[in-house]
């Protein structure tokens, strides 16, 4: 693991409370590409983080099994959903059995992998028939608060110039397999602190240091003040799926 991708781990706590979930529709999707009911499913969630899609799953009637490379993360899951079983491993060298997996799933967390290890470990531990899904929570740039929002954090971490492409997750997808892909819209409506330690919670700014970015959120919450006056932010995500079937 990269030491970004290790960054994590220094702010479990704060990811589990603040970082949003996803929408069922995400899940019938899943089914519906996988071409079978998530219910008593063999799963895997590989870079299961502190849970968050291991839950739905979990709850969905799948028979999951969240795998999470970061101990703190770990720990964070295992607090919150102790009735699930956990492993520590990534997926770039899965600690699961070959032909052993309904859906392997990736919820915000494909990126990490190395698509050189993780695709060969994706079809080994899948059966014939076998479905492997990912997803992103990505935000829906065509409100302008967030566009604006999002070329403040591409002045500050040195980004790209261009607006961001919808359409960029899915061409990064590993060409050797089959992916079908869809795009959900969806909304969660919370407290201006909670939008703002969740921008907190994410890589670039666990790399860049608790003062510069505590220098950019106090601007941030002065700004977002006059656009939300009653402290509540309506974040509008469009999930990216991309599902093959082995």
């Amino acid at each position: 693991m990269t030491p970004q991708a290790r960054s994590f781990d220094e702010a479990a706590a704060d990811y589990a409370e603040n970082r949003p979930s996803y929408p069922p529709t995400v899940l019938d999707a899943v089914e519906e590409l996988a071409g079978r009911p998530l219910r008593g499913a063999r799963v895997a969630d590989v870079g299961a983080g502190t849970g968050l899609a291991t839950a739905l799953l979990h709850a969905r009637g799948a028979r999951v099994l969240a795998v999470e490379p970061g101990p703190a993360m770990a720990s964070q899951l295992r607090l919150r959903h102790p009735e699930i079983p956990l492993v520590l491993g990534d997926g770039n060298n899965l600690p699961l059995a070959s032909g052993s997996l309904d859906v392997l799933t990736y919820a915000q967390s494909w990126h990490w992998t190395d698509p050189r290890s993780s695709v060969p470990e994706a079809l080994r531990v899948l059966r014939p028939g076998g479905a492997l899904a990912l997803w992103w929570n990505d935000s829906d740039h065509t409100l302008p608060w967030i566009a604006e929002q999002d070329a403040r954090l591409r002045r500050l971490f040195s980004g790209p110039d261009d607006a961001p492409d919808p359409a960029a997750r899915f061409r990064g997808l590993p060409p050797e397999l089959d992916f079908t892909t869809r795009r959900m819209s969806w909304t969660r409506t919370v407290p201006l602190t909670t939008h703002l330690a969740n921008l907190a919670s994410y890589s670039d700014f666990l790399m860049l240091g608790k003062e510069a970015t505590d220098t950019f959120l106090d601007a941030e919450r002065n700004l977002l003040n006059k656009v939300f006056p009653d402290g509540t932010v309506e974040e509008r995500y469009v999930v990216g799926l991309a599902v093959a079937r082995r």
